[in-house]
């Protein structure tokens, strides 16, 4: 199947290699691009002693710069969502990372669970902006308490007509993959996509969670399938179906 990619650049490119190794054939579109403030990451590692969340790899990116200076950090709990994203905290030596494989909600239970294990101040939670509110929220209704420091603003990519064109007019594309409500956002407020529904009669839009999919237009919905956990591995199962 042919399978566009709305992840930025790096998380897409690993997206791409996974798709390709099912038989499928990727195309990537970035719709934003991270801005890492590595400078705020830093400071709020430094000042604080307690556990770590993180719903994105990008603010492991954010911190990676900061090499032998995290050293001291790299023991401290660190709740992760997602495979992926517990993978990159490992490869810049976190090693002890407790993983979620839900989305935000899952995450704030899952930090609940091991309330025990947090006795050196509030959670750190390392965020981007813009972003969902269901993790944040989750931690305030189970009454954790937390400091969220913004390390990464993501910036949008407004791709050329001539590229939408290419990946869906002049050759029909099966399925658009998007993982977050703001990446479906942009995606469904590009000029081309408003302007030509005929090129996307026959594409199937697969959505991490249904509040992603609450981003698709009405009459897009019968076209949108959402996976049953969200997670990439039960996504990329979708497109068995799509």
């Amino acid at each position: 199947m042919r399978v566009v990619v709305t992840r930025p650049q790096h998380s897409g490119e690993r997206t791409m290699r996974r798709l390709a190794q099912m038989g499928h054939e990727p195309l990537l579109l970035p719709l934003a691009e991270p801005v890492h403030h590595t400078e705020d990451a830093g400071h709020a590692l430094f000042a604080t002693k307690g556990a770590i969340a993180i719903t994105s790899a990008e603010a492991i990116r954010a911190l990676a710069p900061l090499g032998s200076d995290i050293e001291p950090h790299l023991g401290r709990l660190l709740f992760a969502v997602g495979k992926a994203t517990a993978k990159d905290a490992a490869d810049v030596g976190f090693n002890n990372i407790a993983i979620s494989e839900g989305g935000g909600t899952e995450l704030a239970a899952l930090i609940s669970s091991h309330s025990a294990d947090q006795n050196n101040g509030p959670l750190l939670y390392l965020a981007g902006f813009p972003r969902a509110t269901g993790f944040e929220a989750g931690l305030t209704e189970l009454h954790l308490p937390f400091l969220t420091v913004e390390c990464y603003r993501m910036q949008d990519i407004v791709p050329d007509d001539a590229v939408l064109r290419r990946l869906f007019a002049d050759t029909r594309t099966d399925a658009v993959l998007l993982y977050s409500h703001e990446t479906a956002k942009r995606f469904f407020s590009l000029p081309f996509v408003g302007h030509n529904p005929e090129a996307f009669a026959e594409t199937r839009f697969l959505c991490l969670s249904e509040a992603i999919a609450g981003a698709v237009p009405e009459p897009m919905r019968s076209h949108v399938d959402i996976a049953d956990v969200p997670n990439e591995d039960r996504l990329l199962a979708l497109l068995t179906h799509a």
